[in-house]
């Protein structure tokens, strides 16, 4: 029996699982090796208590915030997703629409489907998502087409010196070229007709739209995918982000920070901004939750610099918990994804909608009326 009316992200989730071909929809869902900290992430903070309160004049809720100096209907932006476009026809572009249409910010991966140009088109620049490649130039060349295209936020990620070890995408052909790996990747495309006809055939071309310039004559994402893996660049050092920073006249956001030490050398080399991230657990397994970082990271350098935090966020009420730890705002990755992959443009509003509703009442709840005063007083720590 299909699902008509999805309720919570798991909803969404089941959905994707049914709509997209398997390799696609674990690239998405999975995380590095045994997946212990994709499932921290989210049991971190759903083990969190609230204290709720009554009799406070709540009469007035107020979700709003500024993010990256950009008012915002609630304090969460969209995370970047590589191949994002893939879980929906031209997806980038719906989701970007959706985002602008709930007041918040949406990220553009750097290996998107869809170019900066046409996000950009189909609602508002968006931020804008870079990693360090080897190749200085392309980072260049990537910088002056993000600046052209209006956006001011560069998001830039630095846990990426190489890919994590990502079993899912290994057993079921993601990570991997050849004949018997293509076979497995297009028996799961024929069982998913309906993809192939929205996406694969009418979402086309399906190539890395911001990097065409740099990879010309390249047809297939497979010639991409090959490029970029090629250009991970190891040996970068706070260097080369202070060479980036010279480079990027807009608001810098380091996404990818773990450690305190990490935080305060990104304030140090001049970033407005970090994300506090463990790549959704998609990187190192077994580190730790970013609920478990956020709060030392957030007293460390909260007054220098806006602390947002990403991985294992759920809804609403999440969003609470990650501003009672000290983030000023979250990034939204996966769900958004699935909501995209289920409805299109009109699951990640509906998405967006609820999770709006839910942060709203847990504020009511908990007897507050704006985010910004959302903080450690609101955590039940007795439980």
């Amino acid at each position: 029996m299909s699902l008509h009316y999805p309720a919570a992200p798991q909803d969404w989730r089941r959905l994707a699982a049914r709509r997209l071909p398997r390799f696609l929809f674990d690239y998405i869902d999975g995380g590095a090796n045994d997946e212990r900290t994709l499932a921290a992430n989210v049991d971190d903070l759903a083990a969190l208590r609230l204290r709720q309160r009554v009799l406070v004049d709540v009469a007035q809720v107020d979700t709003r915030a500024t993010l990256a100096g950009q008012p915002c209907a609630l304090p969460l932006a969209l995370a970047p997703i590589g191949l994002a476009g893939m879980a929906a026809r031209r997806g980038e572009a719906q989701a970007a629409r959706a985002a602008h249409a709930a007041g918040v910010p949406f990220t553009l991966s750097t290996v998107s489907i869809c170019p900066l140009a046409e996000v950009a088109a189909a609602s508002v620049p968006p931020w804008f998502q870079l990693y360090m490649l080897r190749d200085r130039g392309a980072v260049r060349a990537l910088l002056d087409d993000a600046w052209a295209a209006g956006c001011r936020t560069l998001v830039f990620t630095v846990d990426l010196p190489l890919p994590g070890m990502r079993l899912r995408d290994i057993r079921h052909g993601m990570a991997a070229s050849g004949a018997r790996p293509a076979l497995l990747r297009a028996a799961q495309v024929l069982a998913r007709p309906g993809w192939v006809w929205n996406v694969a055939l009418r979402g086309k071309p399906l190539r890395f739209g911001n990097l065409t310039a740099q990879v010309p004559g390249a047809r297939d994402l497979n010639a991409f995918k090959a490029w970029v893996d090629a250009q991970f660049d190891p040996g970068v050092t706070w260097k080369d982000i202070e060479w980036l920073r010279g480079q990027w006249k807009g608001r810098l956001l380091l996404k990818g920070i773990l450690d305190v030490e990490d935080a305060r050398a990104a304030v140090a080399v001049g970033a407005e901004g970090i994300v506090v991230s463990n790549h959704g657990g998609r990187q190192l397994d077994s580190v730790a939750s970013t609920a478990a970082k956020l709060p030392a990271i957030a007293q460390a350098v909260g007054a220098q610099a806006e602390v947002l935090v990403d991985s294992g966020v759920r809804g609403g009420v999440d969003v609470f918990k990650a501003l009672a730890l000290g983030a000023r705002g979250v990034l939204v990755g996966r769900p958004w994804v699935w909501a995209l992959a289920a409805q299109g443009e009109a699951g990640v509003r509906t998405l967006l909608a609820q999770w709006q509703r839910e942060l709203l009442l847990a504020m009511t709840l908990a007897g507050v009326t704006r985010t910004a005063d959302i903080g450690p007083r609101h955590l039940d720590t007795d439980s």
